[in-house]
């Protein structure tokens, strides 16, 4: 869109220092007075008003107001300025050095306007006899031009022609002639930053700039420090630094932008928001830029409906990318070790006891149970291990593998062992019928799910056909971890919302872990869950978390108490914690008789222990 000629044709406006237009001489004559010139402009340019000002759609969702009408004469208008700042001496800019600048991006035509005619007078149309010199517009701050989220336009080397709003990185760093930066500094009480234009002459100066990650939830503090040194035989150029901690801040507005557009069906908007995340996300570090670049992956299948994959490869892939995860955390350890201790309590005395896991995997959690069985005082109890997984991609028998692996430990340790798998699909395709139960006068039986059940959540009646069965085993103790957080809602922002801060704490709780392999595979473990919540619908949709009081509530109704885990428990996990990185950051509390692992004053797993109620 072109601009209006009305408007601009043979008139030259400028800014008072109250902030008022005062319209220049002319260099064309017109029949209509001036008086009527300007009441015409001003009912053109409140029409324009109501009509939502031709504003960039994108920038808009973004808070930014710039018209879409502008954008490509602002872009060749930086360009020029630029070039200006490029070729004016050391002088020509000292008083930028002392003055704050103050610009609003709904202004950018006139700011860019002042800028030029400031740098180079003859360049630009006399005012007229008032002799008024050009100024900075209204001292409104906002200081999202430079730092843009969606806004960046032609600076740091961008092509005349290449005018789509890409953003500037945070800590990117442009050299030009002339070095000047562009320095930020905000305050904790006020939302408003100050920017400064600064010269720096000397060919040996240093520039650095420091980002810190937006926090989300309370959570996330990184902290980056970008450096650039230009040696004497270096040409002096120009430095523009843009505040990460700002883009962090928009990146998250960003995500968020993006799932109300997805929620309302607006895919064109999505997309585009979808695209300024990826930019943004450059500019972080550490856990920031992880977390947005595994979200935005998540947004753009959702959008180009490209959903992961389900299938036994990819059941496979998670197994192994879970061992990694339990290596590199204390999550897992956390839950194996919790629930371990709650059944070890609930066997004490038992003769013969059965172990019905509906989270087999690689069957990590047993050797250590094992291990304190064999160690009971008056001799370890008959092991019976019933194991329960998904089948494998190349059809091998793996849980026959891992109780092969089990039983040799259990002849090391002298504990009489009897082990069998089963193959699901499903946790709601077992019956009571196919584990072979023995009277509870021979056998004590404690049924154990680690991160399994919430996925039963999206199939219907599983999740009460799993209870039923469970019921039906009547097991000593039924103990039960799943993440405490509540991605299950109907409504897709709010699950978006939540599960936004909940990995974001997981991937901060990560960044004290020394890189490696297993550190890697742990986010990519963390990867596919995000991207399994965020792209799927339906029964596709495993990854259902909720919360600790919606699993109570459901295990009540359907016929358990809860078991409250001892103080041993808490002691010894505790203990456990301290083991990484030094226990700083994780946290153990007990609520109500169950147990939370979290990082700092999050709460992220919890174990809880139930038991048949007596009223059933």
């Amino acid at each position: 869109m072109k601009r209006d000629l009305h408007q601009y044709q043979g008139r030259n406006t400028r800014l008072s220092s109250h902030g008022t237009a005062i319209a220049g001489s002319s260099s064309s004559s017109s029949s209509l007075p001036a008086a009527a010139c300007a009441n015409k402009d001003k009912m053109m340019m409140v029409k324009e008003e109501e009509d939502g000002g031709n504003m960039d759609e994108l920038l808009a969702v973004l808070g930014y107001k710039v018209r879409s009408s502008e954008m490509a004469e602002v872009a060749l208008k930086l360009e020029q300025l630029e070039t200006m700042m490029g070729n004016v001496q050391e002088d020509g800019l000292s008083h930028l050095a002392t003055d704050t600048v103050h610009y609003n991006p709904s202004e950018l035509y006139s700011w860019l306007d002042n800028m030029l005619s400031e740098l180079n007078p003859s360049a630009v149309p006399a005012s007229g006899s008032n002799g008024l010199n050009p100024i900075l517009p209204s001292p409104e701050i906002d200081n999202s031009f430079f730092t843009g989220a969606g806004d960046s336009s032609a600076i740091g080397g961008f092509s005349a022609s290449d005018y789509d709003l890409k953003a500037i990185p945070g800590n990117a760093i442009y050299r030009r002639s002339n070095q000047f930066a562009i320095d930020s500094s905000s305050s904790s009480n006020n939302n408003q930053n100050n920017k400064r234009l600064k010269s720096c002459s000397s060919p040996d100066s240093m520039v650095t700039s420091t980002s810190t990650a937006a926090q989300i939830g309370g959570v996330i503090g990184t902290t980056a420090t970008t450096t650039t040194t230009s040696t004497a035989t270096e040409s002096t150029r120009a430095v523009i630094l843009v505040d990460s901690q700002e883009n962090g801040v928009r990146l998250v507005h960003a995500l968020m932008a993006c799932a109300e557009a997805i929620q309302s069906n607006n895919l064109t908007l999505a997309e585009a928001l979808v695209k300024q995340i990826g930019l943004l996300a450059v500019s972080q570090a550490g856990a920031m830029r992880k977390v947005a670049t595994y979200f935005a992956e998540a947004l753009a299948r959702r959008i180009y409906r490209l959903s992961p994959p389900q299938n036994q490869i990819d059941h496979s892939l998670s197994d192994t990318l879970q061992m990694h995860f339990y290596e590199t955390c204390p999550y897992l350890k956390f839950a194996h070790f919790t629930a371990n201790q709650a059944i070890l309590e609930a066997f004490e005395g038992k003769k013969r006891v059965h172990v019905i896991d509906f989270s087999m995997n690689q069957g990590l959690q047993w050797p250590a149970l094992m291990q304190a069985l064999a160690l009971r005082e008056g001799g370890p109890p008959v092991f019976r291990l019933t194991g329960i997984g998904p089948p494998a991609a190349d059809n091998s028998d793996h849980l026959h593998e891992v109780g092969c692996k089990l039983a040799q430990l259990a002849e090391a340790i002298h504990v009489e062992f009897e082990y069998r798998g089963f193959v699901a699909n499903s946790l709601a395709d077992l019956d009571a019928s196919m584990l072979e139960l023995r009277p509870s006068e021979i056998e004590s039986v404690a049924v154990n799910s680690v991160f399994e059940l919430h996925k039963l959540l999206g199939r219907p009646g599983g999740i009460e056909k799993v209870l039923g069965v469970v019921k039906q085993i009547k097991p000593v103790i039924f103990t039960v971890v799943e993440q405490e957080s509540n991605h299950n809602g109907p409504v897709f922002v709010d699950r978006f919302t939540e599960s936004l801060h909940y990995y974001s704490t997981l991937f901060d709780s990560l960044e004290g872990v020394p890189s490696s392999q297993d550190k890697v595979m742990s986010e990519v473990y963390l990867g596919k869950q995000i991207c399994n919540l965020v792209a799927c619908e339906g029964p596709d949709r495993v990854e259902r978390h909720e919360m600790l009081s919606q699993w109570a509530n459901r295990f009540g109704s359907s016929g358990f108490a809860p078991a409250h885990l001892g103080s041993n428990a808490f002691k010894q996990a505790s203990m456990l914690l301290a083991l990484f990185n030094g226990g700083e950051g994780y946290r153990v509390e007990e609520n109500n008789g169950c147990l939370m692992l979290g990082w700092h004053t999050r709460p992220l797993i919890t174990t809880s222990a139930w038991k048949l109620s007596t009223a059933h």
